[in-house]
């Protein structure tokens, strides 16, 4: 039986072996990093350098990082430490930002899956002094990448705050925290070959919030609880073999532009959601007229091919993209948009799997093959 193709990095990407390898020795070693002992000591001193090389990765200070549970925590953190300013979030956002902005006010997207920053303009005057503001860096749908340090400088110059959930972008683009001009960044380990359960959320310096779990002193005081050293430390093994690894996705990028031409040519009334604006070098939304996400999710996995119709969710179930839709897609369209996402371990041959399964499909399900 052929390997499974797996072409779903933005859901989850493989956990990098030499993060295995680090994350076994850690837990076979054991130590709490709090305890004094030496065992304590050599634990604290691993979850400092795991700090470390995630801060080389983000282009921030070891300090300001908060590990978390995940992405998830890290911006439900950021947008719960500020209850009382105004909330201001993009309709693209995750559903861990959507979930916990319910009464937020939505920045529209344009149709190539830009904020527009006109009605940004509009409605941080309408919001007045101290709106709090979240756009992610990159869509984890489409790959859309925003214009992030204009948008900060935005805020700021009305005196409010900016999060920004960089979770897709850390280690599929260069992400620098001070150069984006955030005052908090989410981002999460395994979506760059680290494990699953461990992010973070990145404070700026001098931004006080609230502990988001009170008990110990960890965290510098900001998040209580003995840490998950091999989470960490996987995490920041893993956050150094991306950093390492950033070049290689002028690859992938090729690899994903050859793809979509394929796709292209084989269905020409297919349309790349986000094609115009700079996206993530692996990620692609395409849909298939006439053919539903979840036929073209099903049909490809039992050719043993790995993609996804948008955001995983805990359900398991296919929807429309509410991200497609607020770029202006119909029902009808969004419904029938898959995401494919490469990684550093995609081959050629796995393209070339991947497009002979789409033929297949094409031909048998769309109306213009129809008897």
């Amino acid at each position: 039986m052929a390997k499974t193709v797996y072409l779903d990095f933005n859901a989850t990407a493989p956990i990098r072996p030499e993060v295995v390898n680090a994350m076994v020795a850690v837990m076979e070693a054991g130590g709490n990093p709090s305890s004094v002992h030496q065992a304590g000591r050599t634990a604290r001193n691993r979850v400092e350098e795991a700090r470390g090389r995630l801060a080389r990765l983000l282009g921030c200070k070891p300090p300001e990082i908060i590990f978390t549970s995940g992405g998830t925590e890290a911006n439900n953190f950021a947008l719960s430490s500020f209850p009382d300013r105004p909330l201001l979030i993009s309709a693209g956002e995750h559903d861990s930002v959507l979930a916990v902005a319910r009464n937020a006010v939505q920045l529209p997207l344009t149709s190539d899956g830009q904020l527009d920053l006109a009605a940004l303009g509009v409605c941080l005057d309408e919001a007045g002094e101290g709106a709090l503001v979240s756009v992610m860096l990159a869509n984890n749908e489409t790959g859309v990448i925003q214009p992030v340090a204009e948008i900060a400088a935005l805020v700021h110059e009305k005196g409010g705050l900016f999060h920004c959930d960089a979770i897709q972008g850390a280690g599929k683009i260069p992400v620098d925290f001070k150069a984006l001009g955030a005052d908090m960044m989410s981002v999460s380990a395994h979506k760059f070959g680290g494990p699953q359960g461990i992010g973070a959320l990145v404070l700026r310096d001098g931004l006080a919030v609230p502990p988001l779990l009170k008990g110990g002193g960890q965290e510098l005081g900001r998040r209580a609880g003995t840490e998950n050293v091999a989470g960490i430390v996987g995490m920041g093994v893993a956050a150094q073999s991306a950093h390492e690894g950033l070049d290689s996705y002028e690859t992938v990028a090729k690899l994903r532009d050859r793809l979509e031409a394929q796709l292209l040519n084989i269905s020409p009334e297919s349309h790349i959601y986000g094609h115009e604006s700079p996206r993530l070098p692996n990620t692609t939304a395409i849909s298939m007229p006439g053919v539903a996400s979840e036929l073209q999710v099903m049909s490809l996995d039992l050719d043993g091919i790995a993609v996804s119709a948008g955001s995983a969710c805990s359900s398991g179930k296919v929807k429309a993209s509410h991200v497609l839709k607020a770029m202006g897609a119909s029902d009808e369209e969004a419904g029938s948009a898959i995401r494919i996402s490469l990684g550093w371990t995609t081959t050629e041959v796995e393209i070339d799997r991947l497009v002979a399964s789409w033929r297949k499909l094409y031909q048998r399900k769309s109306p213009k093959f129809a008897a």
